[in-house]
């Protein structure tokens, strides 16, 4: 009855936290060792300090981790446990534990062997840090190397070639450009013979002189 009422005074105070609450459920069930509804633990519950409305979730959790047990019988569903439910609950985690921590060595001892395989022939002697440093020379070279051949790019053969070429696309362009002006100039002027002058004018302004001419 005293430890009944001082976790209503604690609950009082502060919430009991969900471990707290399966605790206290879990003493339910130990303390009878009786078949249970749900409606009949949320009645007992606040007893407990746990109030009727956590007592779904709590008992969920519960069952969840194998601490408590749940069966339907005809419409009804029951819940119980027993102190051996938890033993069991206990002996499967430490089992799994013990496989995992046995896997997890083995796993280190594999990964020493294989750390330890790749440092043979890498040992710090003398030999290995004049072939590093001899590496490390080449390295800077090469990139020097590639540094000045990038400054020489533009006196590249391919690259010249190719400017060639664009050059001769771009003079064929313009002078087929020139062809289709004169070609227009000279049906404007067929077809609109009394507006020579304007034509002129126009031609002018456009820079289209008697020196617009085909590039050689």
């Amino acid at each position: 009855m005293k430890l009944e009422s001082s976790i209503q005074i604690q609950s009082k105070k502060r919430g009991l936290s969900l471990e707290e609450k399966r605790e206290q459920m879990l003493q339910i069930f130990y303390e009878s060792q009786d078949f249970y509804l749900l409606k009949e633990l949320e009645k007992m519950g606040p007893k407990k300090g746990v109030i009727s409305q956590s007592v779904k979730d709590v008992v969920q959790s519960l069952v969840d981790d194998d601490l408590v047990l749940k069966d339907k019988i005809g419409t009804s569903v029951y819940f119980w446990s027993l102190p051996s439910c938890a033993g069991n609950q206990l002996r499967n985690t430490s089992n799994k534990l013990e496989s995992d921590l046995s896997n997890s060595k083995k796993h280190y001892i594999e990964l020493v062997e294989q750390r330890d395989s790749l440092k043979r022939g890498r040992e710090d002697t003398e030999e290995r840090e004049a072939a590093l440093e001899e590496l490390k020379a080449v390295e800077l070279h090469h990139k020097k190397l590639k540094e000045e051949l990038a400054a020489y790019a533009d006196s590249d053969p391919a690259a010249l070639e190719a400017m060639k070429d664009a050059i001769d696309v771009a003079h064929a362009a313009a002078n087929r450009w020139t062809d289709n002006i004169f070609t227009l100039q000279q049906w404007c002027s067929t077809t609109f013979p009394q507006a020579k002058e304007q034509l002129e004018h126009m031609y002018r302004e456009v820079g289209i002189t008697e020196y617009f001419e085909y590039l050689q």
